[in-house]
């Protein structure tokens, strides 16, 4: 059997499959992100991840089914105690987050938002709600431009997020003022994340820029990514994963634009690193469609994406694998705008790998990172089930 020496992970942010047993503890009883998105565009043109074997994972709806596929597949279910993108990302590595991060449905409290004016040396914020990041830059960006205050704003995610203009708030401003924020939340208001949120443009025309930063709370070291470089494995993150790690494990970073430019990135670094993890993530799916309920727009990303798989496939090595999965969902058709409780689907491909297997459902998103790690004789993960053996 051929030897696997360079793994292609790529995480296409927030592409759910169908609502998990306890998602009605998230208030998610109906979610279903990929079925949804089909359905309310009367189906999804996505022939190269059929061919992979999407459409054949249990549980799938809205997508084609192929009588010989010619990828491993499954659906993965989540075992921590979460649906945002920390949470996701971090059980993937083995990390499993059994108390939730805190939440503020109602804003933060006064005392944090006083610690965060003192520390930037601001006279005030404006906002501090939960609120879609695209409607309160439009509600408040007018008086953020007069003012000079920066937007602080929550979701039903744990996050601390910053929305400013970047001519009013530089962009290197506003990343200090992330830092702050950082330092500040910590304890009982460790959130998992606070995100500079720049925008540009005036009023009625506000659009936010590719200049979004996350700045994580670090990680548990006890994680792939780590195990991984102790065994001098490059990690290779594109796109947000360095953020979401808080750059721990990650051997080099690079940053994205968007979708296609996550892709185009991948494809060069296939073509420069001829070994090791090579993790991409994918954010427009949930940041630019599936926060914002386009369910059109959704169908559109997925349809560009699976349309430039092949350029992945083709530059494939008989010692590649290639690994296609989710964090968590985002349905763009449900009330309100935020994550989803769903299973996340999973194709593996690869010369070295069996064809048409179908995993069934996976307990813990770890599954990939304990395979992975296997892959490249790292170690045992806490949590999650080698793959490997199923599917050599």
């Amino acid at each position: 059997m051929t030897e696997i020496e360079r793994v292609i992970w790529v995480v296409l942010d927030s592409v759910g499959m169908g609502a998990m047993p306890d998602a009605g503890r998230f208030g998610d009883e109906d979610c279903n992100t990929i079925g949804h998105v089909s359905k309310a565009n009367g189906g999804l043109n996505l022939p190269n991840m059929i061919k992979l074997g999407y459409g054949n994972i249990d549980g799938m709806t809205g997508i084609g089914h192929s009588d010989n596929p010619i990828g491993c597949f499954g659906r993965l279910s989540e075992i921590s105690n979460g649906k945002d993108t920390t949470t996701g990302h971090w059980e993937m590595v083995g990390i499993h987050t059994t108390q939730a991060f805190p939440v503020y449905p109602d804003g933060f409290p006064e005392d944090i938002i006083e610690k965060f004016c003192a520390e930037c040396e601001i006279e005030g914020v404006l906002g501090n709600k939960p609120a879609s990041g695209t409607v309160i830059i439009e509600e408040l960006g007018e008086e953020h431009e007069r003012t000079g205050k920066p937007i602080v704003y929550t979701s039903a995610d744990s996050v601390f997020q910053i929305a400013a203009h970047e001519e009013v708030i530089p962009l290197e401003r506003l990343y200090e003022m992330c830092r702050k924020a950082r330092a500040i939340l910590d304890g009982k208001h460790k959130v998992a994340r606070v995100i500079a949120r720049p925008f540009v443009g005036s009023k009625g025309k506000y659009v936010r820029t590719s200049n979004r930063r996350d700045f994580s709370i670090k990680p548990d070291s006890n994680n792939l990514l780590v195990k991984l470089q102790e065994k001098n494995v490059p990690v290779i993150g594109i796109g947000k994963i360095e953020d979401i790690f808080c750059g721990v494990g990650i051997s080099k970073a690079i940053h994205t634009k968007d979708n296609m430019d996550g892709v185009d990135v991948t494809l060069k670094c296939m073509e420069e690193e001829e070994k090791g993890l090579i993790f991409t993530n994918l954010v427009e799916f949930d940041s630019k469609w599936g926060h914002r309920n386009d369910a059109a727009g959704y169908a559109k990303g997925l349809e560009a994406w699976d349309a430039r798989l092949p350029e992945i496939l083709s530059k494939m090595t008989d010692k590649d694998l290639l690994i296609i999965t989710a964090d968590h969902g985002c349905d763009p058709t449900t009330p309100g705008t935020d994550h989803t409780r769903e299973y996340v689907p999973l194709v593996l491909y690869g010369k070295g790998i069996r064809q048409n297997i179908n995993l069934g459902t996976i307990e813990s998103f770890a599954s990939i990172g304990q395979t992975v790690s296997d892959i490249f004789g790292a170690g045992k993960l806490a949590i999650g089930e080698d793959l490997l053996p199923r599917i050599r």
